[in-house]
């Protein structure tokens, strides 16, 4: 007598789940500005420690049933004194398939592991164009997109529903 798996009957092929899948189809710039607005002088070592000023924002779009496209918009300036010494606006974008994955699961997962994923690179691009800037490279802080995605959906929550006008 042949047994298959624990001794049980084998599985049904309803029975059967395909796994989850999250697959990067392609990342890329959308939209990209530094600027050294005060170039040659901003290059001399400031008297104090600038204060560098951080916002980042994810956003989405259905592009198909199982496809999205994820933006991870970072923006910052670097102060001194008053003088900007330099400043940044990065959209760094993904397309993203998701499959076989329950619906209630989908928002968190466009929202929460796919900016996880595009965070790396677009780090990356900012720290070498600050360098490039003329300025020490600017390693961007790891970011809690799980907080980030809390936050939002509580803003959401509090936000009064909006009536169509008339």
């Amino acid at each position: 007598m042949a047994t298959t798996g624990n001794g049980g009957p084998p599985p049904s092929p309803s029975a059967q789940q395909t796994p989850a899948q999250l697959s990067v189809l392609g990342q890329y710039i959308k939209d990209f500005s530094f600027e050294n607005p005060n170039a040659p002088r901003s290059l001399t070592p400031p008297q104090t420690q600038p204060a560098i000023n951080i916002q980042i924002n994810v956003g989405a779009q259905q592009l198909a049933q199982t496809d999205y496209e994820i933006s991870l918009k970072l923006e910052g300036k670097a102060e001194s004194s008053g003088t900007v010494l330099f400043a940044f606006d990065l959209t760094f974008a993904g397309v993203f398939r998701i499959q076989n994955v329950p619906a209630e699961t989908v928002q968190p997962l466009v929202m929460i592991e796919c900016p996880r994923l595009l965070f790396p690179f677009a780090r990356e691009i900012v720290a070498t164009s600050v360098r490039n800037g003329g300025f020490p490279p600017l390693l961007l802080d790891p970011v809690d997109f799980v907080a980030l995605y809390q936050q939002r959906a509580t803003q959401m929550q509090a936000a009064p529903p909006t009536t169509p006008s008339s």
